[in-house]
């Protein structure tokens, strides 16, 4: 996101009616919803989200305790479980798909 003066771009009657109830303030003006990326899609966060809860269920269902996960993400114990819960539905939605 970049900063821009309105009287570089804004046509003058747009800009006289914008004064009127923004006078010298910012605004953030929103991305048409086509063009809106999913949060964390342009920075990459999303996957490494998703690598970190498929590595946590994993692990969990090779054995680690919920306990052992909440030390070795540094997570509490409700988002292990969310997480881990998560993933076994997702799991189970992607083996009914693949039995079809």
């Amino acid at each position: 996101m970049t900063y821009k003066n309105g009287k570089d771009f804004l046509p003058p009657r747009l800009l006289r009616e914008l004064q009127e109830y923004i006078d010298g303030e910012i605004v953030y003006i929103p991305r048409k919803s086509e063009k809106r990326a999913g949060w964390g899609e342009n920075n990459g966060t999303r996957l490494v989200i998703q690598k970190r809860n498929q590595d946590i269920y994993r692990q969990f269902m090779n054995g680690s305790s919920v306990r052992d996960l909440m030390s070795r993400y540094h997570l509490s114990e409700d988002s292990i479980r969310k997480i881990v819960c998560k993933m076994r539905g997702a799991a189970a939605k992607a083996a009914e798909t693949v039995a079809q």
